[in-house]
């Protein structure tokens, strides 16, 4: 009985296993991918060992290239690129500097030659050990930094035992460029990952998300329907993306120029939004403490307000939305500028009609959390203005598309994970209309959509 309890826990805990295992390649194939590389580039600077050709000119140095790859082969061409131009400069420089140090120490003698070996030893290991320390070499230089210590350390140790330190301190930075070469070329040209395509997505995601909360907000605040719960807790994520947000644009810089991102895009802009959104993301989660219990209605002084309150989180909404949209499309955000002055109308209005209610007739214990419910929309409109302008500036620095550039034939593909939410896209002429596209989950626009005078719903 107990031999038989214990075959089917194994067997449980293997099936798991194996269903974990699927779920992580069918959340994101590109992990698979990757892992294919990493296997192609290990197999193929192995050669250095399989083949008496490249062992013959590069011996047991040619282990260096096999770590080489383990370590610097990273799962974008960003972080792959940082880590191999980080080694090869650290190493290369760490090597001629250890050569240097050792012909030096070696005038002296064999008496003293190891007291100066360990003098600088000691002097240069400290101030690269300081410069980890330093802000900016920290962020993007810190495993240069870590490489030259490594190699330095290595070649200054070893010319104390070994003859040919030329010898072996060449031997080792070749096989480690060819390793770091065929790990960059690999990422780059087979099935590459863009850490900036992945920032650029994460910051449409996130304005996608506060705006599926803010535009269902005032129905489930009013029990006008039930609102997509999915879709209103989705904006909890959006607080902790800052780490990624900065890891992410980290290694976009090390990136060379690829679909629609040039060379030099102004990576820092996007930290920037990220910045913002993550303002507003607090103060949505501070409106989310206010919806109540799905079985209480809205008091009387919350009908009073119902108006402007509902027309300020659905304009908040759509001009995220819009934002969104622009990013995605890479094209001017020019029409979120008119849903954020809907929401100053909205606020305007709000005023107008405190100033005709009497509040001492309401129950002051029910007007209190609707007045902070209200004031945190207000806040969250500064924030949306906030974000608008950032990447109005970064629409202007990376040079997007106007809206009236873009033509249908020229249109491609775009998925939108809105939760029903609408999104106005611009028309080719000054003189037609905009469409109203009623997004599901999953949903994507044709190629072939007609951008005529009429107005259509999609579905």
């Amino acid at each position: 009985m107990v031999m038989k309890n214990a075959s089917s826990t194994i067997k449980h805990a293997i099936v798991d296993f194996a269903i974990n295992i699927k779920n992580i390649g069918v959340a994101d194939p590109r992990r698979i991918t990757h892992s294919l590389k990493v296997a192609l580039a290990i197999t193929m600077v192995s050669m250095i060992y399989f083949l008496q050709l490249f062992y013959n000119n590069m011996g047991d140095a040619g282990i260096w290239a096999i770590l080489t790859v383990v370590l610097v082969f990273e799962f974008s061409v960003g972080a792959t690129l940082s880590k191999s131009l980080n080694r090869g400069f650290a190493t290369l420089v760490a090597g001629v500097l250890g050569v240097a140090v050792d012909s030096f120490a070696s005038i002296f003698g064999s008496t003293s030659r190891p007291v100066i070996l360990g003098f600088f030893l000691f002097l240069i290991v400290a101030l690269a050990t300081f410069t980890r320390f330093v802000p900016n070499i920290k962020k993007r230089y810190d495993y240069g930094a870590l490489i030259f210590i490594l190699t330095f350390a290595m070649v200054s140790v070893s010319g104390y035992r070994v003859d040919k330190i030329i010898k072996f301190a060449h031997q080792r930075l070749t096989t480690i460029l060819f390793a770091a070469t065929t790990c960059v070329l690999i990422s780059i040209f087979v099935c590459p990952v863009w850490a900036g395509e992945d920032l650029h997505n994460l910051i449409v995601n996130n304005l996608e998300k506060l705006a599926s909360f803010l535009e269902g907000f005032g129905d489930e605040y009013y029990r006008i329907s039930n609102g997509n719960k999915s879709c209103i807790a989705a904006y909890k994520s959006v607080l902790n993306s800052k780490g990624t947000e900065e890891s992410l644009a980290n290694f976009a810089w090390w990136e060379i120029g690829h679909g629609r991102f040039r060379f030099r895009h102004p990576w820092k802009k996007y930290i920037e939004i990220g910045v913002y959104t993550r303002q507003c993301a607090s103060h949505v989660e501070a409106l989310n403490g206010y919806l109540k219990a799905k079985d209480e209605a809205p008091s009387e002084f919350q009908n009073i307000i119902k108006e402007p309150c509902i027309k300020m989180s659905s304009e908040l909404g759509k001009a995220l939305n819009e934002l969104g949209l622009s990013m995605k499309l890479m094209i001017y955000p020019s029409s979120s500028t008119l849903h954020i002055e809907n929401c100053k109308n909205a606020v305007d209005e709000l005023k107008t009609t405190l100033k005709v209610t009497m509040i001492a007739e309401c129950d002051i214990l029910e007007a209190i959390p609707v007045i902070a419910a209200t004031s945190i929309l207000v806040e969250i409109i500064k924030c949306v203005e906030a974000i608008s302008e950032a990447i109005k500036e970064l629409s202007k620095q990376a040079h997007f598309k106007n809206p009236t550039d873009i033509t249908p034939d020229k249109a491609e593909e775009h998925n939108f994970l809105n939760c029903g939410s609408h999104l106005k896209v611009a028309g080719a002429g000054e003189d037609e209309e905009s469409i109203i596209v009623s997004v599901l989950s999953d949903d994507k626009i044709p190629q072939e959509l007609d951008l005529g005078k009429s107005k259509r719903e999609i579905n």
